[in-house]
């Protein structure tokens, strides 16, 4: 039985999305859009999170080019991956994000919710819908 959480992360350059799965790893719950400081504070943070939440695995949005090559958002990424796996020794996971922020995006407006207000959730929400697709890529190779 898992008992560890999955979080999900939405990095971007002037927020990071974060997003944890359930105990099952059915189901992504945003929790936290955090507004970047300084790399220390923003690992500070995370690291926080990660305490409180038992995460024992991390899924990092990958932006990939439409055409699937990797441009300097992907190598930032890649880079911050690497830090992550350094700073907490958990496993980090690259996954494909092109569509998450559109999809979150996408969502918040069929819901009415007003400019202001997705600014605050987008990110938070894209964590969450890049961890979601990933744990359903998961359940369906089981």
């Amino acid at each position: 039985m898992n008992t560890q959480r999955t979080m999900g992360i939405d990095y971007g350059d002037v927020r990071i999305g974060i997003a944890v799965s359930d105990l099952m790893g059915w189901t992504a719950q945003g929790v936290e859009t955090i507004t970047r400081k300084t790399e220390e504070q923003d690992l500070g943070r995370i690291g926080e999170l990660i305490r409180q939440y038992e995460v024992g695995k991390i899924v990092l949005g990958f932006p990939k080019n439409m055409n699937n090559t990797i441009g300097p958002r992907g190598e930032i990424s890649q880079q911050f991956a690497e830090i992550l796996r350094e700073k907490f020794g958990l496993p980090v996971v690259l996954w494909d994000e092109r569509l998450s922020t559109m999809a979150a995006e996408r969502m918040l407006v069929q819901a009415d919710v007003s400019r202001k207000k997705r600014k605050q959730v987008v990110d938070k929400m894209a964590a969450s819908i890049i961890l979601q697709n990933y744990l359903d890529s998961q359940a369906n190779q089981s």
